[in-house]
């Protein structure tokens, strides 16, 4: 008899749709074009150098807080850690609990139920280290496990109608989060260009009063097989998508990038 783990389980390869009614035809394509499930099987983990900016840690009180700091996005179980370069201090986010710890594991600070932390926040309220710790695990984790995580069978997924955006026709994908994990909003949209890359993540922010996010991705890098896009810069958006280009809300920029 074949026994099938908890991490096979949880990627096995969703079949493809003939129609791509269902949102799997399109999946199929964009993990494919990002290198496969066959590799992405072997990665347990995406270490990354990185410098997240933008006016949002400006209005939270935080600014460079997250300049040249190194992450570890673990990609079996929702979990990031984030070092701070020069700094004797490191943070860990899961869904449930936010720590803040010494590099020799003292504990600094921790937080239980962190999501509950953000509520009845205004726009211009600052942050503590626990919440920043929150929105960049939740954000950067799904940025990096995108598109492979939709394969698991806990996502509801849904091809919408595509858009046409600087001369190129973006197929659009409607992904449907399980409760069980953090990220912006339990929907969120996936636009994919002609070579199946992602281009853009198009969502509202839960923990942000239902601020919107236009969220482009770009000057993608191949590592062992893999595809990533080392650039994002995220915008406003209002009505229809209507991109609102000032401020730059958020600008991720991955420098070295190391798969284990």
């Amino acid at each position: 008899m074949t026994t099938i783990t908890g991490r096979q389980l949880r990627r096995s390869r969703v079949p493809p749709s003939p129609s791509g009614k269902d949102g799997l035809g399109l999946l199929d394509v964009a993990i494919e074009a990002h290198g496969g499930l066959a590799r992405w099987n072997k990665v347990s983990s995406i270490k990354i150098d990185v410098s997240i900016t933008g006016a949002i840690w400006y209005v939270k009180g935080q600014p460079d807080v997250l300049r040249n700091i190194v992450m570890v996005v673990d990609t079996e179980r929702e979990q990031v850690t984030s070092s701070f370069v020069g700094q004797d201090r490191t943070t860990v986010f899961e869904p449930g609990r936010v720590v803040v710890r010494r590099t020799d594991g003292t504990i600094l600070e921790t937080k239980d139920d962190p999501e509950a932390s953000f509520e009845g926040q205004a726009a211009d309220t600052p942050w503590t280290a626990i919440q920043v710790a929150y929105f960049s695990g939740e954000a950067l984790w799904t940025y990096l496990n995108t598109p492979f995580l939709y394969a698991e069978v806990r996502f509801g997924k849904e091809e919408i109608g595509p858009i046409d955006v600087d001369g190129e026709t973006w197929r659009r994908l409607k992904v449907t989060f399980p409760a069980a994990i953090k990220s912006h909003t339990r929907e969120q949209i996936f636009c994919f260009g002609p070579d199946g890359l992602l281009r853009r993540h198009d969502y509202a922010v839960d923990i942000l009063d239902g601020a919107t996010g236009l969220n482009y991705a770009s000057d993608y890098r191949e590592v062992d097989g893999l595809m990533f896009a080392t650039k994002r810069r995220v915008y406003a958006y209002e009505g229809d998508y209507q991109l609102v280009p000032e401020p730059l809300l958020v600008a991720v920029d991955i420098n070295q990038i190391t798969l284990a």
